[in-house]
């Protein structure tokens, strides 16, 4: 969720989520749904992955910045592998 991070809590834009559909098996991303502030602009980052045929795990081992709101993308492809950071 979007509570779960920083620049989304200092910018009282904490309402929304980010959720990455993956294959069980290979963890390639096969659908991204994102919803709140910017969320137009960040799901650029779930269509280049799904163009490039990522696995959700290779999107979780890219760096996100931090505050951004872009961390959410991240946090959800972690989350596919039970492993999220904020949440």
């Amino acid at each position: 969720p979007f509570s779960a991070h920083t620049r989304a809590l200092v910018t009282d834009n904490s309402v929304g989520f980010g959720k990455v559909l993956a294959d069980e098996s290979t963890g390639k991303i096969l659908g991204v749904h994102i919803m709140g502030p910017n969320a137009g602009e960040m799901i650029a980052e779930g269509v280049l992955a799904m163009e490039y045929g990522a696995s959700s795990e290779d999107v979780a081992r890219t760096c996100h910045a931090h505050p951004t709101l872009s961390e959410v993308f991240g946090e959800a492809c972690m989350d596919v592998h039970d492993k999220p950071i904020h949440i």
